[in-house]
């Protein structure tokens, strides 16, 4: 077994730190999320944690890690009779993003539970992480199923596993740790209250941080040993901390003052439900007796809001996470007199005012903790700005302040962006046909959950038992078999896997004409919006997204397909606009994009979305007459089955039609972009299918 990475050598991080021993110290908290770009030590920090864990007694044999004093009665393994137990370290185990649903949950022995009705049970990663750390790398790429079970296991301390009438319930209490990047793709709201705190974390910008950064790795990575005994000491210490902070945690008193406090800042910040309330009063609980202390005092709430607040307050995709300070300090501020707070007992060993120079360790025995950090906020306050945050009114500051040259012609001179208007509800866009791919809420898929439509011999291992299927293929065979008893006689070749159709997620490519035609501020306005409206509905049927873009005289990737949304809200907004237009370039370029992405993921059906007023008054580098050339791009895409929709931009009493005319040449509707609206999209998807089945039936009669 490897040595890990001493948890008081990482550097900086202090909100990290301090989230994670927390949980250490109550894990009632509700685990972590630790959301930050790539590289910040997020995964060294978690697997560091679990050798600061005091060791656990178990039932010697006890699959699911029962506790000697009381075990579950429950347990599949009991029922345990008492005797001494067997101590162990603490686990960390790790959920792997592409585990299956048995593997995390457990499995059953189909065959012995049909023949034999035996509980024939295999445990899963969730007994494993009993008693211990579950930790999920990249947690926002993990299949939504997986996460609701995994979320629910954590939630009620259980793990229940239903097969064909077969039930097993076994205990599932463990630490719960989610890292991702947020660049990937967000969780959803809903998801991310599960998680009972949440840090924000970032390369240090200081230069003296980052040089003890690469010492520190390449001496571990030189020598991973004698590195760890270096650190013995403080890892001791801080193992010695937790221990006493989790005996003086129900000494803790939580007051009126500090209650009220509490209620009165996820009141003021507007957040949904009481689940942030309690996890706040845990976390300050926490805060006072790993401080060692028992009275919880206002910076203990502070500090408890800082972590357990940001991410509640995100109510769709393209909110940046955070907490405004000032208002937080204003809202504790009302209750500074009405109950007077003793005075803090001294520190065992006070945390010095700042830990970026080179020789702080960044992660001593007090880890962030002692007295909490005052001032500094969340590391959120140290992180560049996300790519959404930029507001409208700083746009124009950053766009040309004279128009470019390629950009002049037809379509008049760039101008800056303009602010998107507020997205609205769309309604659902399909691929038409049966996909194969991830899962998601778009369009119909065999997936591994839905409705049940039929029955085959398994592929691999088997997952979903078609019982009636089973029973029918083994059923001709028993006499020969020499059946006499009541139990059906099942061999291998007589189990069945259910088929299920469900949803899947798509790739949505979005075309974005930013053309002249297309500038007046009103009319972008609009299309900005619109495009939000569907970025949003990508977001919650969990798509993968990209951005084309094309003025002047060329298309551009502006965002590669990507499970960030949040990325491709941050691109529109700052989208200018100017110049002639290059219809059949972005088209081109579309093709290009969809054509790689079939390489990487030919299972991932795409869904192509052009918005445009269909004119077209530029050739780009290819030549020739932007009309003919943009009607051969688009019927390309129709050939290689590409499923499109047409958004027309078009405005005024006087209308062209050529956006209709593109979406004849794609084989795909044209809707208006009040026509996207929810109430008034009815007959799209409809639409949609009909144009790509008709489409088809005219190329294969076109073939023959």
């Amino acid at each position: 077994m490897s040595t890990p990475y001493p948890f008081t050598a990482v550097v900086g991080q202090t909100d990290l730190r301090l989230a994670l021993l927390l949980n250490a110290v109550s894990p009632a908290v509700g685990g972590v999320l630790v959301r930050g770009e790539k590289g910040t030590a997020k995964s060294t920090a978690v697997r560091a944690l679990s050798a600061l864990l005091p060791q656990v007694d178990v039932v010697p044999g006890c699959r699911f890690s029962c506790a000697p004093a009381a075990p579950d009665p429950a347990c599949p393994d009991g029922p345990h009779e008492p005797g001494p137990g067997a101590a162990r370290p603490a686990r960390m185990v790790e959920l792997p993003v592409g585990a299956s649903e048995d593997r995390l949950v457990g499995a059953l022995d189909i065959e012995r539970a049909l023949a034999e009705g035996v509980k024939a049970f295999e445990p899963g990663l969730l007994a494993d992480a009993h008693r211990g750390i579950l930790y999920v790398d990249e947690v926002n790429l993990l299949h939504d199923h997986l996460i609701d079970l995994l979320l629910d296991a954590a939630a009620m301390g259980a793990s229940y596993v239903e097969r064909e009438g077969v039930s097993v319930r076994h205990a599932a209490r463990f630490l719960l740790v989610g890292t991702m990047n947020p660049e990937e793709g967000e969780l959803r709201p809903q998801l991310l209250d599960r998680f009972g705190l949440t840090v924000e974390v970032a390369a240090s910008r200081e230069p003296a941080q980052r040089v003890e950064v690469v010492r520190r790795r390449l001496a571990y990575e030189d020598d991973p040993a004698g590195f760890a005994t270096r650190w013995a000491d403080d890892e001791h210490e801080v193992r010695a901390r937790v221990v006493a902070a989790r005996a003086l945690l129900p000494q803790v008193r939580l007051g009126d003052t500090a209650l009220l406090r509490i209620a009165a800042t996820c009141a003021g910040f507007e957040v949904d439900g009481m689940r942030a309330d309690i996890v706040m009063a845990r976390t300050a609980t926490a805060l006072a007796a790993w401080a060692g202390r028992t009275e919880v005092l206002k910076e203990d709430v502070r500090q408890a809001a800082l972590l357990a607040l940001p991410h509640r307050r995100r109510r769709n995709p393209f909110d940046a996470p955070g907490l405004d300070e000032d208002k937080l300090d204003e809202i504790l501020d009302r209750f500074e007199d009405e109950e007077p707070e003793p005075e803090p007992e001294p520190e065992p060993e006070p945390e010095g005012p700042d830990d970026s120079g080179p020789d702080d360790d960044g992660g001593g025995p007090d880890g962030g903790g002692g007295v909490p950090p005052q001032g500094n906020g969340p590391q959120t306050s140290d992180a560049p700005p996300e790519p959404d945050s930029e507001s409208a009114e700083s746009a124009p500051a950053d766009a040309p302040e004279a128009p470019q040259p390629s950009s002049q012609g037809a379509g008049g001179p760039e101008q800056a962006a303009v602010r998107a208007t507020e997205p609205f509800r769309t309604k659902m866009l399909s691929v038409p046909g049966l996909g194969e791919g991830a899962a998601g809420r778009r369009s119909r898929a065999r997936t591994a959950h839905g409705r049940t439509t039929g029955a085959q011999r398994p592929r691999g291992q088997l997952t979903k038992l078609h019982l009636a299927a089973t029973v029918h293929a083994a059923a001709p065979h028993q006499k020969a078999r020499g059946r006499d008893g009541r139990g059906l006689v099942i061999r291998k070749d007589d189990l069945r896997q259910a088929t299920r159709e469900g949803r899947e997620g798509n790739l949505v490519l979005f075309v974005v004409d930013a053309s002249g035609s297309m500038a007046a501020r009103q009319r972008m306005s609009a299309v900005k919006g619109a495009v939000l409206s569907l970025l949003l509905d990508a977001y919650q049927r969990r798509d993968k997204v990209g951005l084309i873009t094309f003025r002047g005289a060329t298309a551009e990737l502006a965002l590669p397909p990507t499970s960030s949304v949040d990325a491709a809200a941050a691109r529109l907004e700052k989208l200018p606009t100017g110049g002639r237009t290059p219809l059949a370039a972005g088209l081109l370029k579309a093709h290009e994009v969809l054509r790689i992405e079939r390489l990487r993921d030919p299972s991932r059906r795409p869904l192509l979305v052009v918005v445009t007023d269909g004119r077209a008054t530029s050739a780009g580098a290819v030549g020739g007459d932007p009309r003919e050339l943009s009607g051969r791009s688009a019927r390309l895409l129709q050939a290689a089955g590409v499923a499109s929709v047409v958004v027309d931009c078009e405005t005024g009493p006087v209308r062209l039609g050529l956006a209709g005319v593109l979406a004849t040449d794609l084989g795909g509707p044209a809707v208006t972009l009040d026509g996207l609206r929810a109430d008034s999209l009815a007959g799209l998807v409809k639409n949609v299918r009909t144009a790509v089945t008709s489409s088809a039936s005219d190329s294969t009669r076109r073939a023959a």
